[in-house]
């Protein structure tokens, strides 16, 4: 084991690990772990004061009070956690709808959590050249018996396709795999952590949005893409996953970005595409143009061999995400 350096300074932000994503689900040994599906956070602890972190340093602390609250009670001088902030349906799965919505929809709101995957930093220790092994049995220690809504992201030393295949009859995203022995590398993509997701999810940036039609108000669909080299891609349009209060909110976010023209390198396109995703210079004439710098999380059934996307469903705006780094991730994985 690496020895550990003692820091005298208070914890403060480090920038995450990031995971490899695949598209064939690795084979031997591996620390397999569940994806969530919600927001990366990185949580501070000083002495009972707590600081919640997105992954690009922006806070959420104030924006999740209940888990502040129980970070607070864990009993540490001080310590860095990396983990995930989701929002529970009645199942228990985490879905990212529900943390997208709970502000906006009446009635019963959603069970938050804070699954906790690693540690980084302990009672002045950088833990971070540590064994993942052993950084896992600290933060287990560290967390005791976890209840709500902290909670311990359990670790499950099976092959990964078995896991995969437990994850896709429960309806769950994706897993996480991880290297024996791996060290956490601060905010590096290494390939010792890999994501392997059996359904089309992820993030893309909003250029633009059709008119409304029929009973619909505000907008119709959203045109969506990805950077490529610096260049803004259109990868289709989505119409689906919004509710009356979810128009009303995002148009009123859209009209402080409108801009004049096409922001997507790739348009207009000439040849009419199969599943409507396309968009020719006449439909274009319609298409109130926006600043590209918000990010969505996109759920879709696959790509096309042209590029677009295939039944799209919008499942909300992330703000832990920058729109400059959005990229075409890698297709479901199989085994």
């Amino acid at each position: 084991m690496k020895l550990s350096r003692l820091k005298r300074t208070p914890a403060d932000y480090i920038e995450p690990m990031k995971a490899l994503g695949m598209t064939q689900v690795p084979t031997g040994q591996w620390h397999c772990e569940i994806k969530f599906d919600g927001y990366r956070a990185v949580a501070v602890l000083n002495g009972g004061r707590v600081e919640l972190w997105s992954r690009t340093h922006k806070p959420m602390g104030p924006d999740y009070p209940e888990i502040v609250r129980a970070l607070a009670a864990v009993k540490c001088r001080s310590a860095v956690l990396d983990g995930e902030v989701v929002a529970l349906d009645a199942q228990g799965r985490s879905r990212f709808q529900l943390l997208q919505g709970r502000d906006l929809e009446e009635g019963e709101r959603p069970v938050i959590a804070y699954y906790v995957f690693d540690l980084m930093q302990h009672n002045g220790r950088d833990v971070t050249g540590w064994p993942i092994e052993e950084r896992k049995k600290l933060l287990a220690s560290l967390l005791g018996k976890p209840k709500r809504p902290v909670q311990l992201s359990a670790t499950f030393d099976v092959e990964p396709a078995d896991l995969m295949q437990a994850v896709c009859q429960q309806g769950l995203e994706g897993i996480i795999a991880k290297r024996p022995q791996s060290i956490y590398e601060t905010g590096r993509r290494s390939g010792a952590w890999v994501k392997c997701k059996w359904l089309g999810e992820q993030e893309f940036v909003i250029g633009g949005f059709t008119p409304p039609q029929n009973s619909r108000q505000h907008f119709g669909a959203l045109l969506i893409g990805y950077f490529q080299a610096k260049k803004f891609m259109y990868a289709g349009k989505v119409g689906t996953g919004f509710n009356r209060a979810l128009l009303e909110s995002l148009h009123a976010i859209f009209l402080k970005r409108v801009r004049t023209s096409c922001p997507f390198a790739n348009l207009p396109m000439v040849a009419r595409r199969r599943f409507g995703t396309g968009m020719n210079a006449a439909e274009m004439k319609k298409v109130t143009w926006l600043r590209p710098d918000l990010v969505a999380q996109i759920r879709f059934a696959e790509w096309t061999r042209d590029g677009l996307l295939r039944q799209p469903v919008f499942l909300g705006l992330r703000e832990d995400k920058r729109a400059a780094d959005v990229r075409r991730e890698a297709s479901p994985a199989t085994a």
